[in-house]
């Protein structure tokens, strides 16, 4: 019975860190993405239209492809951690993988509260020089968001790592 139940915690922690790693990994190479082709650049400065419609989930706008599995990054990382707990060696990795997880949610929600509403969900695009204070917050905060997403993916990857050379 024991040994079952322990099997079980083991399956289930590895279905979890499968979990974390795939998410994190959508969510770092979006971010990375957003950030090479400056897609607030182009979302902001956009004219809304039939086509283009100025809304979280309108064409252009990364929301459609953050929806579906955004929402799994953090609780993912913490029940790997949280179902990991048992071994020692993936612990640190672990912890820093949910803080990292942790921080970029953080940032995520900041952005998605303050900035994102102003820049690209108005009426019309905001003129130059409304909108320059504005992108360079989102870049800064965006800055945060990469960085939190590739540690807590590294560390993901490093858990992972250490969990199957112990196999």
């Amino acid at each position: 019975m024991k040994e079952t139940f322990h099997i079980r915690r083991e399956v289930f922690a590895g279905r979890l860190l499968d979990a974390a790693e795939f998410t994190h990994a959508h969510w770092f190479f979006g971010n990375l993405y957003e950030l090479l082709v400056k897609v607030p650049h182009r979302v902001a400065a956009s004219e809304q239209s039939r086509e283009l419609p100025r809304s979280p989930f309108g064409a252009g706008s990364p929301g459609r492809y953050y929806a579906p599995v955004a929402p799994i990054n953090l609780p993912a990382a913490v029940g790997a951690l949280v179902a990991g707990w048992n071994r020692p060696r993936t612990r640190a990795s672990l912890i820093v993988a949910a803080a990292s997880s942790a921080t970029g949610a953080a940032a995520t929600v900041y952005v998605l509260r303050f900035l994102n509403p102003k820049l690209f969900f108005g009426p019309r695009p905001l003129s130059e020089e409304e909108r320059k204070p504005l992108l360079k917050q989102w870049y800064r905060i965006h800055a945060v968001r990469l960085v939190a997403s590739a540690v807590a993916l590294a560390a993901l990857h490093h858990a992972r790592t250490i969990r199957l050379s112990n196999r």
